[in-house]
């Protein structure tokens, strides 16, 4: 089976260990995704970082949004389920276990995440 590719958006300020916990199921030999790795190092208003994202996310199978504390107000996120959405992209929002985040509008359903409805929602 070809492995997805998945562009990850995240609050690059604040969920660096989500998306470190995201790589490590990728890299599972058992994993059904790999990861584009797009993390923001510009500011989001940036044309060069803009053109990138678009780039990046027009590469990608499906765009999953990593649901942290503070993902819903995250300027870079919010751009970037922006250009998911434009582009058509099958997106989901990743829920950790034991948390209540606020969901990102625009972003696809949310999917609590354990190994098993991660599999499921790239498998589908």
């Amino acid at each position: 089976m070809e492995k997805l590719n998945a562009f990850v958006s995240f609050d690059f300020d604040n969920d660096h260990d989500l998306k470190g916990s995201l790589i490590a199921q990728a890299e599972d030999p058992e994993s059904p995704f790999s990861l584009i790795d797009f993390s923001l190092t510009r500011a989001h208003h940036d044309s060069q970082w803009l053109s990138q994202a678009q780039s990046a996310i027009a590469r990608c199978d499906v765009f999953i949004v990593l649901l942290g504390s503070r993902t819903s107000r995250a300027h870079g996120v919010l751009r970037e389920v922006q250009i998911a959405k434009g582009l058509r992209k099958h997106r989901f929002q990743l829920k950790p276990q034991g948390t209540a985040p606020t969901s990102v509008k625009g972003a696809g359903p949310v999917v609590n995440w354990t190994w098993n409805k991660l599999k499921n929602m790239l498998s589908s």
